[in-house]
């Protein structure tokens, strides 16, 4: 049975059957936000595009890789002295599916719209946390949006086998304003890996702000 994480909740990678969790997809499902038209007769679904990203610390909580779109403008990102973005981190022990510009239209459709997949044994001895998170290419803010889930699950990108992790954040008015998301990060303890969900919104309007955030308030949980 999935765990339904909480805000601050802190857990093992290990499996009902007492494996460790190696290789799995931390995948995104959020939707668009829905108004009603003339006499509330006719529904319209505005895009959202959230974008997932991830970055890779090392021990001294310093920037040692990333996965971000590379549809970020470049002279954007070197004013917070980041690099081009890219869908391939670690050599390959981690990668992202793309990006979807919309979220779901009709509802709530069980599937993720973004997708990183992670193999933890393929993860550079240097890097001691991942952290996963979202930001607003639009104007909108996380109190609009009706739902973002983030969940671990084995499979692939396009086949769930067995959901380990989910997350949801509500639209709630504590989100007014907040358009990026911590949503949680993996890193050592010891020779094992652990998650932690955060679910911190933020006021960042660009990735490099939320980046900035991490290395600096988040790099020392």
């Amino acid at each position: 049975m999935a765990i339904n994480l909480t805000k601050g909740q802190r857990i093992d990678l290990k499996k009902s059957t007492g494996a460790t969790l190696t290789d799995f997809c931390v995948g995104v499902n959020w939707g668009g936000i829905e108004s009603r038209g003339f006499l509330g007769l006719t529904k319209k679904v505005a895009e959202v595009d959230l974008d997932l990203s991830a970055v890779l610390l090392d021990s001294q909580g310093k920037l040692c890789d990333h996965i971000y779109s590379p549809l970020y403008k470049p002279e954007l990102l070197a004013k917070f002295g980041l690099p081009a973005g890219k869908l391939m981190a670690a050599g390959g022990a981690l990668k992202h599916t793309g990006d979807d510009r919309a979220g779901d239209s009709g509802g709530d459709d069980g599937l993720d719209n973004e997708i990183i997949t992670v193999n933890l044994a393929g993860v550079p001895q240097n890097v001691g946390q991942i952290f996963f998170f979202l930001n607003n290419c639009g104007q909108e803010d996380f109190s609009q949006i009706p739902y973002a889930k983030i969940r671990m699950f084995e499979g692939t990108p396009t086949r769930v086998k067995d959901v380990f992790a989910s997350y949801n954040v509500a639209a709630e008015a504590q989100y007014k304003n907040r358009r990026a998301l911590i949503m949680g990060r993996l890193y050592r303890k010891g020779t094992e890996w652990k998650f932690a969900a955060i679910g911190d919104a933020t006021e960042d309007v660009f990735v490099g702000q939320t980046v900035a955030r991490i290395a600096q308030e988040y790099s020392n949980m």
